[in-house]
């Protein structure tokens, strides 16, 4: 199977390993890739831009691609699935329409609304709305205020906090891009990450995992695309995963199905699980990052075939998944200044950038004289694997140490809490 790639991250990276190990994938691509990818794939850094539906295309024929999976979520917004499909040819990821799962938070309200899905409440503020009429709309909520962008943002649209000076600035700040913003009440308790594979009203989960989201540690400093993932959850009841697939996931994939939209692709739940079980908290039309390479560590089923079968419509007759008996961790090695203006060109060294069962690469390039630099926010994954949680995260540890890179940080507390016995439902 001649297999396509879009995409150039932690998360591309990681499905491009697992694709490689498939014996089923006789060709792999991967547009525009990253600095660790040359030796998994053939990298066309300059086939056009990612969202560029008819470039994508091209591509895809070129090289007679026999599957194209599309990591980013900005594509799928912008249809490049629908361009390839229309093209006779195999996809992963869903139709612009089902990715406004993810394009549009106010989308996936009205769709969990009518699936009867347990989420936050919410309102949409337009831009141009009154001062008076958003300051009444921030009265109905808080004491800890969630002001989304209604749109992309990358994971980093969101603030949550219990200022309400803080909520209004970004109000203004989103305002000011253009977008709408969407205050929700604020859900409590533990979140919980869960990708399913989706192909119309057949949904198949993977193992759940839990997300670091803020920049520091202790859940300090901004928002970020995610610092850091561990899979599985010691603390997740024994049927929380059904629960999740029962009450949130084929609800919304019947009522996608009913709109005349049918969902095909990774369906990303984030929730929370409060005193009433899980809430939505919001929905990836796309596997997550960094949560994705903690869990295809785990992933025995060769992928290309599972993907396949997601993109020619045969999911539910695929045998089970087979997971390997092991807790799964990753860190993220971001770059100095990230999330605001992460500074890129910097030089990064050390023994074990070489370990690619550890290392995966998610914004990184090569200069002229082979030196690898930085070139992105989020600039490595360091994986770690091991019998227990604990173990998984000195394995993963133990490598980040051994990495140099002038003024990039990264959490030490990834999976502690959940270590410790600190996480209770």
């Amino acid at each position: 199977m001649r297999i396509l790639v879009i995409g150039s991250g932690g998360r591309e990276h990681a499905l491009l390993k697992g694709l490689a190990a498939d014996p089923a994938t006789t060709d792999l691509h991967v547009t525009p890739g990253n600095a660790g990818m040359a030796g998994l794939a053939t990298v066309h850094a300059d086939a056009g831009k990612v969202d560029d539906a008819d470039a994508m295309v091209a591509l895809a024929r070129d090289i007679a691609a026999d599957l194209v999976v599309i990591g980013p979520e900005i594509p799928l917004v912008a249809g490049v699935a629908d361009a390839l499909r229309d093209a006779g040819i195999r996809v992963f990821g869903p139709g612009r329409q089902a990715a406004q799962l993810e394009g549009s938070k106010k989308f996936a309200k009205e769709v969990m609304e009518a699936a009867g899905v347990a989420t936050a409440r919410a309102e949409q503020l337009l831009p141009g709305a009154d001062p008076a009429e958003i300051e009444a709309a921030l009265d109905r909520f808080g004491p800890t205020w969630v002001v989304k962008d209604d749109g992309l943002a990358g994971g980093k649209g969101v603030v949550v906090t219990p200022e309400r000076e803080a909520a209004l600035a970004h109000v203004a700040a989103v305002h000011e891009l253009g977008n709408p913003v969407l205050l929700e009440s604020f859900l409590d308790g533990p979140e919980v990450s869960l990708f399913c594979l989706v192909d119309g009203e057949t949904v198949v989960p993977l193992l759940p995992a839990q997300d670091h989201k803020r920049a520091h540690d202790n859940d300090e400093g901004p928002n970020t695309g995610g610092m850091g993932a561990y899979t599985p959850l010691p603390w997740l009841p024994a049927d929380g995963v059904q629960r999740i697939v029962d009450e949130v996931c084929v609800p919304v994939a019947k009522e996608m199905v009913r709109r005349g939209t049918p969902y095909s692709g990774l369906l990303y739940a984030g929730l929370a699980w409060g005193a009433d079980g899980p809430s939505v908290v919001e929905f990836n039309a796309r596997f997550g990052d960094p949560e994705t390479q903690a869990v295809l560590a785990l992933l025995e089923t060769p992928l290309a075939g599972l993907l396949d079968a997601v993109a020619s419509g045969t999911l539910a007759s695929h045998p089970p998944l087979a997971w390997r008996d092991a807790y799964a961790l990753t860190v993220v090695l971001a770059a100095a200044d990230y999330p605001a203006s992460p500074r890129t060109g910097d030089v990064i060294t050390g023994d074990m950038l070489d370990d690619a069962a550890k290392v995966l690469h998610a914004g990184t390039s090569r200069t002229d004289s082979g030196d690898l630099v930085s070139a992105g926010g989020r600039v490595l994954n360091i994986l770690g694997v091991g019998p227990t949680l604990a173990a998984a995260r000195e394995d993963a540890y133990a490598t980040i140490a051994e990495i140099d890179l002038d003024g990039s940080f990264y959490r030490t507390d990834i999976a502690l809490p959940a270590v410790e016995g600190r996480i209770t439902l």
